[in-house]
């Protein structure tokens, strides 16, 4: 829903609606008994005609977008994009302080949906101090929670002031949360394999679009924490990230739980760990062959029957119904 009413194609179409009645409406007020604004008419006839174009555009574009595969595909690149703008962000550098810390607590409750950095750094910078957040980005804490500790200083902070650079909200939001983007993916699919819709093929159309982003994610050197550093290289923001078993678990477990019945899941989730395997760097094919033998567990207890287990435990990114050249 929040991709839908941002769209800007749809403010456009809502935009110009209103201002095509806002103009014939006032131009009722020029209309008398023996004269009609010809020009104003015309215009308000052209106004008409390109606000229903307008709207063909738009339903058009909105029909294709309401499709699960079509928002997937809009989802992971928007993850994608702010994975590698966050990823470029990230600065290494050497903690220092004194050892005192001041603990700084929400005000509020909410979802962590974004962090001022550009504000946040140069503040850090003025006291000479470590902003250390103590949460993800995307948890949801209550009030009173500890959200950021101050490590070392020349002064204190305002703590209303650096607490208030910490955007709150009642959702998770994308914008500096990718791991969102991959929740969102895997509830599309998880959605498509339950009971009630039993879609397993849009949920391998979607483990497609995680496979695109796991190995984005994979190829990239994870610390653990982002480190901010001001001008002078010297660390300011520090902020706990998510690891690369991380994203692989929030990508694999949920839909190996509730498609481990389903012959075409199996093989699509293996060929995806497998490609994982034969592109990552070594140093993230553990973490990949702990989710291949997991995979393992729910194949051996729901296909019982060796002909069809050798069928759901063969990788196999054409799912069924298709053969590789040999």
């Amino acid at each position: 829903m929040r991709l839908w009413y941002r769209d800007r194609l749809q403010k456009a179409v809502l935009a110009t609606f209103t201002g095509t009645f806002a103009f014939a409406f006032s131009l009722l007020r020029s209309i008398e008994t023996d004269s009609v604004p010809d020009l104003g008419v015309t215009l308000a006839g052209m106004a008409v005609a390109v606000s229903l174009v307008l709207l063909l555009i738009c339903l058009n574009r909105f029909t294709h977008n309401l499709r699960p595969v079509a928002i997937a595909e809009l989802v992971t690149r928007m993850g994608e994009a702010v994975f590698t703008s966050g990823a470029a962000a990230i600065r290494g550098a050497a903690l220092h302080g004194d050892g005192t810390v001041m603990r700084l607590r929400s005000g509020r409750g909410g979802s962590i949906q974004a962090f001022n950095v550009s504000a946040l750094v140069p503040e850090a910078a003025r006291h000479d101090c470590v902003f250390v957040v103590t949460r993800l980005i995307g948890d949801s804490v209550p009030p009173g929670t500890v959200l950021i500790e101050v490590h070392g200083g020349t002064s204190q902070p305002d703590p209303d002031r650096v607490t208030g650079l910490v955007a709150l909200g009642a959702e998770r939001t994308i914008e500096q949360d990718p791991a969102f983007a991959l929740r969102i993916l895997v509830d599309i699919a998880i959605r498509a394999l339950s009971p009630a819709v039993n879609d397993p093929t849009t949920a391998v159309q979607v483990i497609d679009h995680i496979e695109s982003f796991l190995h984005m994610v994979g190829s990239t050197r994870l610390p653990g924490r982002c480190v901010l550093a001001d001008r002078h290289e010297r660390a300011r923001f520090v902020l706990p990230g998510r690891d690369w078993e991380n994203f692989l678990q929030l990508a694999v477990c949920e839909i190996r739980e509730y498609g481990g019945s389903s012959m075409q899941i199996c093989r699509q989730l293996h060929a995806m760990l497998e490609g994982l395997l034969d592109t990552l760097p070594p140093s993230q094919h553990d973490a990949v062959r702990t989710e291949i033998s997991l995979l393992q567990e729910p194949i051996d207890r729901e296909f019982t029957d060796p002909a069809r287990r050798a069928i759901a435990q063969r990788p196999d990114h054409r799912v069924i119904g298709g053969k590789y050249p040999s």
